[in-house]
C-alpha cells in the first residue's frame, strides 16, 4: 500500500526508522497493515522486532505517546494537536498526549550560532553584549537562549532547530500518505476524517516552523488586550526577527506552576485567576483569535498582580458566526431544548450519519445531570468533557475551530482552579455571553442578517436555472442516486396519510365547485328557489367538504 503511494525513495530512510519505532514499541502488526514492511523488504530493508520489556508493561495510550516521542518533531507536534481533540480522544489518551510539553535536548551550540550568523547577517557578538550558550528552554522545533543588547536590554533569542525543516517536510508527505491508506482501508475510522486532520497539522506545524508569525500573533493578541493592564504580552524586536529566529523580551516572573513562589511573593491569587480568565475569554468571544494552549507552561506571574502569557506558535480562530452558535448551545442547554442542541452538534460534525432520536434523547440526559446545579458549582472542564464523549459515543467529529477552543477552555479552567479552587469559570464567563446576546438582538445586527437573507435569496435565484439544468442532465443520464434517511417512520407515515386525505378531500371539493357550476348553468324543471337542486346540492356537499378540511388543518397544526 505505502510502496505505490511513495514518490520518492529520499523517504524510505525516514521511513525505516519510523518503522523501527513502531516494532519497538509493540505495533509491528500497525506497521504491516499500513505496508511499510512491505515497502521497505522491496528496497532489502528488512524491520525486525525489538525487545522493549517495559513497553510491554504499558498500556496503549501510553505505548503511544511513547512512540511519538521517539519519532522527533513533528509527532511530538502531532500529538500535542491530537491533544487538542478531546472529541475524538477519551480523557487516558488526552492526558497522555497532554505529556509531550516539547522537552528535548538542545542542539549543539555551535550549530546553532551558525544559523544565527546567516539569519542576523553578522556575527551575534557584534550586535549582543552577551549571548548564553546554555539554552534556557529547548523544544522539538526550536530552543531558547538569553541574551542582553548593547544597551542592556534582557531578551531571549527563539531559535529554529538547524536541519528540522527537511525532517518535517518528509514526515509530513508520510503523514499524508499514511492518512489515504488508512481512509481507504479502515472504515471504523474514516468518520474521523484522517486526511483533513493531517492537513489541519500540515498548516498549524508550517504557521509555527515560520518563528515570525508567533511574533505577529502575539502582537495582534497585545494589541487586542491594550487596555487591560494586568496582561502583559513580551514585546518583539522586529530589527532581528527571521522566519527561523525570534528575538523578544525576557520577562523575569513566577513559572505559571510555581504557587509557593506566588505565596513568597504576595501575589493574590483569585485575582491572578480572575484576569487570566477575562484576558482568555476576551480572545475567544470578543475577539475571535485566542491563544490555544494557556496551560500553566505558557504562563508566568509578575508583581503587581500581572500575568504574562508567552509562546503564541498555537493560536485558534473564531468567527463570529461560530460564537453565536457557542451561545445558542449554551441558551439551548439551560432551556433544555434538547432537540436544538443536539442540531447544533449534527450541523458541527457535517454530514455525519447519525441517529437524531438517539442523540436527542442523550442530550436530554446530558442536560438533565447539569440542570438546578448552581452555576458556581459547574465544572465547565466537566461539562465539555462529558459533551465531548457523548459526541464520541455518536462518532461526531467537532470542527478543528471549535476543539481548539473547548481544549482552551479546558485549560483555562484547569490553570484558574490551580490558583484558586473556588474559581467559577461560568460566572466570568456571563457577562461575554450576555453581551453577545445583546449584539444578536441590536438593530445592527437584525439589518446585518436581513441583508445577508436577501444576498442569498437573489444568489439561491440567479443559480436556480444552471442547478435545474445540471440536475435535468443527471437525471437524462440515470446518475442521480438517492439516499433516504427517516427517522420516527410511524409518526412520518402518519402525517403523510393525513396530507393524503386533505388532499384528496381538496380535489373532491374543487370538483363539486366546478361541477355544480356547469349545473347551474343548464335550465332543468327540478329548482329550489329558481336555482337548479342539484347544483346547490353540490355547493352545499362543498361547503361541507371545505369545513372538514379546515377543521382538519387546524386540528393537524395543533397537534404536531
Amino acid at each position: 500500500m505505502i510502496w505505490e503511494t511513495l514518490g520518492a525513495a529520499r523517504d524510505l530512510g525516514r521511513l525505516y526508522e519510523l518503522g523501527s519505532i513502531l516494532m519497538h514499541y509493540g505495533f509491528g502488526d500497525m506497521a504491516g497493515r499500513l505496508g511499510i514492511t512491505r515497502a521497505l523488504d522491496r528496497v532489502g530493508k528488512t524491520l525486525r522486532p525489538g525487545r522493549n520489556t517495559v513497553a510491554v508493561q504499558m498500556g496503549s495510550a501510553e505505548r503511544v505517546r511513547r512512540a511519538l516521542e521517539d519519532m522527533g518533531p513533528t509527532f511530538v507536534k502531532l500529538g500535542q494537536i491530537l491533544s487538542t481533540r478531546v472529541d475524538l480522544f477519551a480523557p487516558e489518551w488526552i492526558a497522555e498526549f497532554e505529556q509531550l510539553q516539547d522537552h528535548a535536548a538542545p542542539a549543539p551550540f555551535e550549530a546553532v550560532y551558525a544559523q544565527l550568523v546567516e539569519d542576523l547577517g553578522a556575527d551575534p557578538a557584534s550586535l549582543f553584549a552577551d549571548l548564553d550558550p546554555i539554552a534556557l528552554a529547548a523544544g522539538s522545533i526550536a530552543q531558547v537562549h538569553r541574551a542582553r543588547l548593547k544597551d542592556g536590554t534582557e531578551v531571549i533569542l527563539k531559535v529554529r532547530r538547524p536541519g528540522i525543516e527537511s525532517v518535517v517536510e518528509a514526515d509530513l508527505r508520510l503523514l499524508a500518505r499514511l492518512a489515504e491508506v488508512v481512509e481507504r482501508e479502515s472504515p471504523d475510522v474514516r468518520h474521523f476524517q484522517p486526511r483533513a486532520l493531517v492537513r489541519q497539522f500540515a498548516k498549524s506545524l508550517h504557521r509555527e516552523l515560520d518563528l515570525a508569525t508567533e511574533c505577529r500573533n502575539a502582537e495582534r493578541i497585545a494589541a487586542n488586550l491594550g487596555a487591560n493592564e494586568g496582561i502583559v504580552i513580551p514585546r518583539v524586536f522586529w530589527e532581528w526577527t527571521t522566519t527561523r529566529l525570534n528575538v523578544q523580551a525576557y520577562l523575569d516572573g513566577i513559572a505559571g506552576r510555581d504557587l509557593a513562589g506566588v505565596d513568597e511573593a504576595g501575589l493574590d491569587r483569585q485575582l491572578l485567576a480572575r484576569r487570566g480568565a477575562n484576558a482568555v475569554l476576551q480572545m475567544v468571544l470578543q475577539d475571535g483569535f485566542f491563544h490555544a494552549d494557556p496551560h500553566p507552561g505558557n504562563v508566568f506571574y509578575l508583581p503587581q498582580n500581572r500575568l504574562a502569557f508567552i509562546d503564541f506558535g498555537m493560536v485558534g480562530r473564531v468567527s463570529r458566526e461560530r460564537r453565536e452558535q457557542l451561545a445558542d448551545l449554551l441558551y439551548s442547554l439551560a432551556l433544555r431544548d434538547a432537540d436544538h442542541a443536539a442540531d447544533l452538534l449534527m450541523d458541527w460534525a457535517g454530514n455525519a450519519e447519525v441517529d437524531r432520536q438517539a442523540l436527542s434523547v442523550d442530550v436530554e440526559g446530558f442536560i438533565d445531570d447539569f440542570h438546578g446545579v448552581a452555576l458556581e458549582r459547574i465544572e465547565v472542564g466537566r461539562l465539555l468533557g462529558d459533551l465531548t464523549a457523548l459526541m464520541r459515543e455518536h462518532r461526531l467529529a467537532l470542527p478543528p475551530d471549535l476543539a481548539l477552543l473547548f481544549k482552551a477552555a479546558i485549560s483555562l479552567e484547569g490553570l484558574g482552579r490551580m490558583l484558586d479552587p473556588g474559581f467559577d469559570m461560568v460566572s466570568e464567563a456571563r457577562p461575554f455571553l450576555e453581551r453577545i446576546g445583546r449584539q444578536r438582538r441590536s438593530p445592527r445586527a437584525l439589518a446585518r442578517m436581513g441583508a445577508k437573507s436577501l444576498r442569498d435569496a437573489a444568489a439561491l435565484a440567479l443559480d436556480l436555472p444552471g442547478e435545474l439544468r445540471r440536475l435535468m442532465k443527471a437525471m437524462n443520464r440515470g446518475t442521480i442516486t438517492v439516499h433516504v434517511d427517516v427517522t420516527r417512520l410511524d409518526h412520518s407515515f402518519e402525517r403523510m396519510d393525513r396530507a393524503v386525505s386533505r388532499l384528496t378531500m381538496g380535489i373532491v371539493t374543487a370538483a363539486l365547485i366546478i361541477g355544480s357550476s356547469i349545473v347551474m348553468t343548464v335550465k332543468t324543471e327540478t329548482t329550489w328557489l329558481g336555482l337548479p337542486l342539484f347544483g346547490l346540492l353540490g355547493f352545499l356537499g362543498a361547503v361541507v367538504c371545505g369545513l372538514w378540511l379546515l377543521v382538519s388543518i387546524i386540528r393537524s397544526g395543533r397537534h404536531d
